[in-house]
C-alpha cells in the first residue's frame, strides 16, 4: 500500500475539521457567549498503529477506508458534561458532513470507566481528482474524562498489562470523577 496518498485525504479532513470546529468556539466568544468548546484537537492514525489494528483486529487492507472509522479523529473538550450534548447537537445540526453512528460512553461508560461521546461521520474531501467521502470519528468529552482517559490509556498500552486491582481502582477513580463534575455541574446550574 501507499501509506502517504491513503493517508493524505485523512490529513485533509483533520486539518479542516479543526479549523471548522474551532471557528465555532470563536463564533460564541465575539457574540459575547460562553462556549461550549473549551478546545478542539485532531490527529490522524500513525503507519504503526494501522498496521498494528490490521494484524490484531484481522483487516483486508483493500477494505481498510471502510473497516477503520478512526483513521481521522477529532476530540472536542468541554467543561461539563451538559457542554457535551450542546456539541453534539451543533454536530447534528450541520450541513457539511453526514453522521453515520453515535456511540454515548458518557452516561453509558465502558467497563473500564472510559466515558465520551463518539460520532462517525462521513466527510467529503475536495482532491483534484474529485470528491472523496472519507470516514472520521469525532470524540467529545469533558477536560476530565480526556485527562482519565489519557493516564488509562498510557497505564493500560504502555506500561502493560493492568492487574485485576489496577482496572478496579481507575474504574472507581472514573465514576468518582463523574460524580465530581456532575456535582460541578449542579453548581454552575444553581450559581447563574
Amino acid at each position: 500500500m501507499e501509506w502517504e496518498s491513503f493517508l493524505l485525504p485523512y490529513t485533509q479532513t483533520v486539518s479542516e475539521l479543526k479549523v471548522k470546529l474551532r471557528y465555532l468556539r470563536d463564533q460564541y466568544l465575539a457574540a459575547g457567549k460562553d462556549s461550549p468548546i473549551e478546545f478542539v484537537t485532531g490527529r490522524v492514525k500513525t503507519q504503526a498503529s494501522i498496521e498494528e489494528k490490521i494484524v490484531r483486529r484481522h483487516l483486508d487492507e483493500s477494505r481498510l477506508a471502510l473497516d477503520l472509522q478512526d483513521i481521522a479523529g477529532l476530540r472536542i473538550m468541554t467543561k461539563y458534561i451538559e457542554d457535551i450534548y450542546t456539541v453534539v447537537e451543533l454536530l447534528r445540526s450541520r450541513t457539511d458532513f453526514q453522521i453515520l453512528e453515535e456511540r454515548d460512553y458518557v452516561m453509558n461508560a465502558k467497563p473500564s470507566g472510559y466515558r465520551s461521546y463518539h460520532i462517525v461521520i462521513e466527510y467529503p474531501v475536495q482532491l483534484y481528482s474529485g470528491e472523496k467521502k472519507v470516514l472520521a470519528e469525532i470524540q467529545v468529552r469533558t477536560m476530565a474524562m480526556n485527562f482519565w482517559a489519557t493516564i488509562e490509556h498510557d497505564l493500560r498500552y504502555k506500561h502493560g498489562q493492568l492487574s485485576p486491582d489496577m482496572a478496579e481502582k481507575l474504574t472507581q477513580i472514573s465514576d468518582n470523577t463523574f460524580t465530581l463534575e456532575q456535582e460541578l455541574s449542579d453548581i454552575r446550574s444553581t450559581g447563574h
